[in-house]
């Protein structure tokens, strides 16, 4: 605060009276962007010139894209997986990687008192989970098991961008359940259905969300809008299916985006125009195969009859085939010009770019290891494997953990498991519940296992995280695995065999090791005799206590016995 702020109002002189202006009013105009001085700051990626005259990109929402080219790419990916070998293999690795046989389903309940696992209860949810599984229980349609539904799904989600899967609470075949699926394709989603709700909420190509963009219910055709054969398909009328029955299998890649796009997208291109240069190479390797060449005559008439089909002079040609010409015929030879040589590199480069757009390596979309090493080869199939494992936890997350939530419910309410406390609170069982995805074999199998046995006595990893990462390609999980090691030497010692394998017996140079007492004190298994070798006997090393410097009576320490041989 200034001093003038103490002076009274009077001895302050008068401030001049302010003038009001009228400044000119401005229309608004959208914003065009501002144009570039050469040596203004900018990205360089954003400049204009010559050379990014072409390049037209709009800032339009993920779903204003969508909504352009939903269908055609979807169609387009469906094309190149019916008739190109490259992406009905991409599909295919997919499939087989993520999925495999199947997810597995591990509860580890606990016992509310002690800690350990309720084997009864999981047991329990395992069996009826197994009983549930079939295609005659599972599939609306009694035509897919739950494992390939699985596929079904994950591989519906690469190719087509998105699939649907449909609860029904009712028991179908011989379920004592009342639950089952309906694998929807993204074809019947209505995409044109758009517009707003009642209650404030929208609806963007068939789905409904409230104010939030939860979606709350989907908008279906009855049958699939491309069965043109078929007279009972009627897409006129429109089915509303709640959100809560509905499990919608997508991967998101912007915020607010409601539909998925195929995995393809970025490939459909390149595919197309690889099948193209393939099937083009492959006539001119058939026509310069054939002797071809064009009959002229210095006469003129009518070409006889039994040559024209369809109007059309035809005349058939055979590998060494010699022919004879008619009078006043010649004949002229053509060889189409052909260049294959660079054939094999081109494929190969476009199968990278398709490769990295699908997001697998070159030799797991081509099978071709021809251009590749050993290190080369494992570290592109490593890297695929982390792919796998993120694509592996997304599906857990958003298809198995909302559809076994689900089944429980259905499940305790049928009496098929009991669970007690349940009804009140079914997140204390839900947490409890894990996947096991599949796993991949060593590719070295002799130097992995032997680091994830360093990394294990390092303490770095423990056992069980070793054999929960799917090492070795196993399909268990740390219980189960202990489990069966405990039967395995509880047989081998009811049947009195020592195997090479038992650590418990040999070591890994095959030597014996100290047996474990059983119950009535006395060894499991009796060492294995050993061979005849020179007797040996412990005695002490004598020590002068005036050299080492030590008290006497005292032995230094990190001194050891040492064995003296007699003849």
């Amino acid at each position: 605060m200034g001093i003038l702020d103490f002076l009274p109002a009077v001895m302050r002189r008068a401030e001049p009276a302010k003038v009001q202006r009228s400044e000119p009013v401005m229309a608004r105009v959208p914003f065009q962007g501002m144009p570039m001085r050469q040596n203004q700051r900018a990205y360089s990626g954003a400049m204009f010139d010559r050379l990014t005259a072409d390049w037209v990109a709009g800032s339009t929402s993920q779903d204003s894209e969508t909504y352009s080219s939903l269908r055609q790419l979807r169609n387009r990916a469906r094309q190149l997986v019916r008739d190109n070998d490259y992406a009905k293999n991409a599909k295919r690795s997919v499939q087989n990687n993520v999925v495999g046989t199947g997810m597995k389903l591990q509860p580890k309940i606990k016992l509310q008192r002690g800690g350990g696992l309720n084997k009864v209860a999981n047991q329990a949810i395992c069996d009826a989970w197994a009983d549930w599984c079939v295609a005659d229980s599972c599939d609306v349609a009694g035509k897919l098991s739950f494992s390939d539904i699985e596929r079904m799904a994950i591989g519906g989600t690469a190719e087509s961008g998105e699939i649907f899967v449909r609860i029904v609470r009712q028991k179908f075949g011989d379920s004592r359940i009342p639950f089952a699926l309906e694998v929807i394709e993204a074809d019947q989603c209505i995409d044109t259905k758009n517009g707003s709700t009642a209650g404030g909420g929208l609806i963007r190509m068939g789905v409904e969300m409230n104010q939030w963009k939860r979606p709350t219910g989907y908008w279906f055709w009855p049958n699939h809008p491309g069965d043109y054969n078929f007279a009972q398909n009627n897409t006129q009328r429109e089915l509303f299916a709640s959100a809560a029955d509905v499990v919608h299998l997508y991967v998101s890649d912007r915020p607010g985006q409601t539909r998925g796009i195929s995995w393809f997208h970025t490939a459909v291109k390149r595919l197309h125009h690889m099948e193209g240069y393939e099937e083009a190479e492959v006539i001119a390797q058939r026509a310069n195969s054939s002797v071809m060449g064009f009959v002229t005559s210095a006469e003129t008439g009518d070409v006889p009859d039994d040559t024209v089909v369809d109007g059309t002079a035809v005349d058939e040609l055979e590998p060494g085939q010699i022919k004879h010409l008619n009078p006043g015929e010649d004949f002229k030879g053509f060889t189409p010009p052909r260049n294959a040589v660079g054939m094999d590199p081109f494929m190969r480069q476009m199968l990278r770019g398709v490769a990295a757009g699908i997001g697998a390596s070159y030799e797991t979309i081509s099978k071709d290891y021809s251009q590749s090493n050993y290190s080369s080869s494992r570290l592109a199939l490593l890297d695929d494997r982390d792919t796998w494992r993120v694509i592996q936890r997304w599906m857990i997350g958003q298809f198995h953990r909302k559809i076994f939530a689900e089944w429980l419910l259905m499940a305790v309410l049928a009496g098929e498991v009991v669970l007690p406390g349940y009804e009140t609170n079914p997140k204390q069982y839900l947490r409890q519940i894990h996947w096991q995805a599949r796993g991949w074999g060593f590719v070295d199998p002799e130097k992995e296992v032997n680091a994830y046995k360093a990394a294990v006595r390092a303490g770095i990893n423990t056992l069980e995280e070793v054999i929960e990462q799917g090492a070795g390609g196993g399909h268990v999980d740390y219980d189960e695995k202990m489990d069966r090691i405990e039967a395995e030497r509880k047989d081998w010692k009811d049947r009195k065999i020592v195997l090479d394998v038992d650590p418990s017996q040999v070591d890994d140079k095959g030597a014996s090791q100290k047996a474990f007492s059983t119950d009535a004190g006395q060894p499991a298994l009796a060492a294995p005799a050993a061979a005849a070798a020179p007797d040996t006997t412990t005695k002490p090393v004598q020590i002068d206590p005036a050299a080492s410097g030590d008290a006497p009576g005292n032995a230094p320490k990190g001194t050891a016995p040492q064995q003296e041989q007699k003849t």
